[in-house]
């Protein structure tokens, strides 16, 4: 009995090792450990034995026993990893050509241009100031030296925000109240530039928008005059535009500063275009402010970014900033 129980189990074994499915493996199992099989009948039949020979009898059935169970539990991990191989291999995806199809985005055209002259007037030695976009008269014109009468308070070119009394309220058109918020909270000497979005009631053209970026500078300390106020702006243009583009200020009026000048720079075909206004602080703006116009003397400086970034690109019309046309803002 004992021969023919081992020369089952190898068969069993040669099988299993054959098996190419769990199916097949659990028949097998069956067949060899089940309750009709061989093993189970030789193990019935101890009883009948002399008490030496069952001993050695089940000593050698329980080995068999053994060896088939070790054998079916190697034939279903086998055929397990290799289904769990099969499965992965059948919902495994490649991504790797919808991947090369994603087109990352970049910084907009004028994002860039802030970003870049930020960091030329922190290479100068200016620091970064921002404030509300939502004003009252007095940051926006008042303390700027802008009286009531002023065309620029009109709503011909302010647009203003009715939020009722018991001030007057409207979106600001520069970013001077930034220097105004400045002034009033800090001790000079001041060196700031103010990034930020302004408002003003013009119609959409190639050379205009309604909601349009803006940076002013400005400096308040000892000492400070007209020449330092042209040496900042050539040094800012060559950082910004190369060591090739000239400037030049040409006499202008504002009311914030005394003397005020517009200031251009050179065109590579040899013209001029102007790019923003500059002066000398109004005395009247450092008193509005609580700061001495007799100790204290200062200048400031404003252009517009966008009109910056499509004179940068050599755009046609400023309008393509805003229109979030993919086609265009891709090339960039």
């Amino acid at each position: 009995m004992s021969a023919e129980l081992k020369a089952g189990a190898a068969e069993a074994e040669q099988r299993l090792s054959a098996a190419t499915d769990l199916d097949e493996v659990r028949a097998i199992d069956a067949d060899v450990l089940g309750k009709k099989s061989a093993l189970t009948a030789a193990k019935k039949q101890l009883g009948g034995l002399e008490p030496e020979d069952r001993k050695a009898a089940g000593m050698a059935i329980n080995e068999i026993r053994q060896r088939l169970e070790a054998a079916v539990a190697a034939a279903n991990d086998r055929l397990a990893a290799d289904a769990r191989a099969a499965q992965y291999e059948a919902e495994c995806l490649d991504l790797s050509e919808k991947l090369s199809e994603i087109r990352r985005g970049s910084l907009h055209l004028t994002t860039q241009a802030r970003d870049r002259l930020e960091d030329v007037f922190v290479g100068m030695g200016f620091t970064i100031a921002e404030g509300p976009e939502v004003e009252t008269a007095w940051y926006n014109f008042e303390a700027l030296n802008i009286p009531e009468w002023h065309p620029a308070r009109g709503s011909f070119d302010t647009i203003f925000v009715d939020l009722g009394e018991p001030e007057e309220v409207m979106l600001r058109s520069h970013t001077s109240p930034v220097q105004i918020r400045t002034m009033e909270n800090t001790e000079p000497p001041i060196y700031i530039v103010a990034p930020g979005r302004t408002f003003r009631t013009d119609t959409a053209d190639a050379t205009h928008l309604p909601a349009f970026n803006q940076i002013e500078g400005l400096v308040v300390d000892r000492g400070i005059g007209l020449g330092d106020l042209a040496g900042t702006i050539d040094e800012f243009v060559k950082s910004f535009f190369g060591g090739e583009v000239k400037t030049r200020l040409r006499p202008s009026y504002f009311p914030f500063t005394e003397p005020s000048a517009e200031f251009d720079i050179s065109r590579p075909d040899g013209s001029w275009l102007e790019l923003g206004g500059c002066g000398v602080v109004h005395p009247n703006v450092l008193a509005n402010c609580g700061i001495d116009p007799e100790e204290w003397q200062g200048f400031a400086f404003g252009f517009g970014i966008d009109r910056l970034a499509a004179m940068r690109y050599q755009l046609d019309d400023i309008r393509e900033l805003v229109n979030s046309d993919v086609r265009f803002l891709r090339q960039f």
